[in-house]
C-alpha cells in the first residue's frame, strides 16, 4: 500500500510538471478554401468536400492533442505517507548525510564542490535546507544532477529522483514535522489485549 502511494505521488508530480501546451489544427483551422474540388459524382474518385480534409495531404488532424492542463492533487495525508515511506527507503538504504550548510555566508561553487567532492562525487543529489537560503541555491545550482530544496517545499518525487539526499539536522527535524510518525498506537493496543 504505501509502495502505491508513493508511486501515486511521484507520477502525480511528474503530471503537475507538464505545460500542455501543445496544440494541433482541425480541418476548420488549416489554411485552404471551402470549394468541392470536383463534381460529386462521374469522376471515378472518392467524393470529397473540400481539401481541408484529414484524409487529404494538409488537411486537418483529427481528435489531435489541444491545450490542457493535466495537473492534479493528491490528499494532504497521501503526500505525508508518501514523503515518509520515500524518506524511509532512503534512511534503510544509507542515503542519507547529514550536512553543516551554514558556512555559505556568499554564493561559492567552490565550498559546494568541496562538500560534494567530501561524500564521493555522487551523480545526483538532493540538498535539503532547513530554510530557503540564496546562497546555498545559488552554490549548488549549477551542478548537473543536483538540486535544492527547503525542508517546507521537499516532496516525494525529489526523495526518489534525488540520489543522496545532503541535509542540515534542523532539516530532517522539520521533514519529521511534517509527515509525522506511523500511527502504531492501534497495534500496539492490539499486541497488549491478545498478550493479556
Amino acid at each position: 500500500m504505501l509502495y502505491r502511494t508513493l508511486k501515486d505521488a511521484v507520477v502525480m508530480h511528474q503530471a503537475n510538471q507538464r505545460q500542455g501546451t501543445v496544440n494541433t489544427r482541425g480541418r476548420s483551422e488549416v489554411k485552404g478554401t471551402n470549394k468541392k474540388p470536383y463534381k460529386q459524382k462521374h469522376t471515378g474518385r472518392a467524393r470529397a468536400g473540400d481539401r481541408k480534409s484529414p484524409i487529404w495531404r494538409g488537411g486537418g488532424t483529427v481528435f489531435g492533442p489541444k491545450p490542457r492542463d493535466y495537473s492534479y492533487h493528491m490528499p494532504v495525508k497521501a503526500r505525508r505517507v508518501a514523503l515518509r515511506s520515500a524518506l524511509a527507503g532512503k534512511l534503510a538504504d544509507g542515503e542519507v548525510v547529514i550536512a553543516d550548510l551554514g558556512g555559505f555566508s556568499q554564493p561559492s561553487a567552490k565550498d559546494a564542490r568541496r562538500i560534494l567532492a567530501d561524500l564521493g562525487a555522487p551523480r545526483r543529489a538532493c540538498v535539503v535546507t532547513s530554510e530557503a537560503d540564496t546562497n546555498v541555491y545559488k552554490s549548488f545550482r549549477n551542478f548537473p544532477g543536483v538540486e535544492v530544496r527547503s525542508a517546507a517545499n521537499l516532496c516525494a518525487y525529489d526523495v526518489v529522483a534525488g540520489g543522496l539526499i545532503i541535509a542540515e539536522q534542523g532539516a530532517l527535524d522539520k521533514v519529521a514535522a511534517r509527515v509525522g510518525t506511523a500511527n502504531t498506537t492501534k497495534s500496539v493496543a492490539l499486541s497488549e489485549g491478545a498478550q493479556a
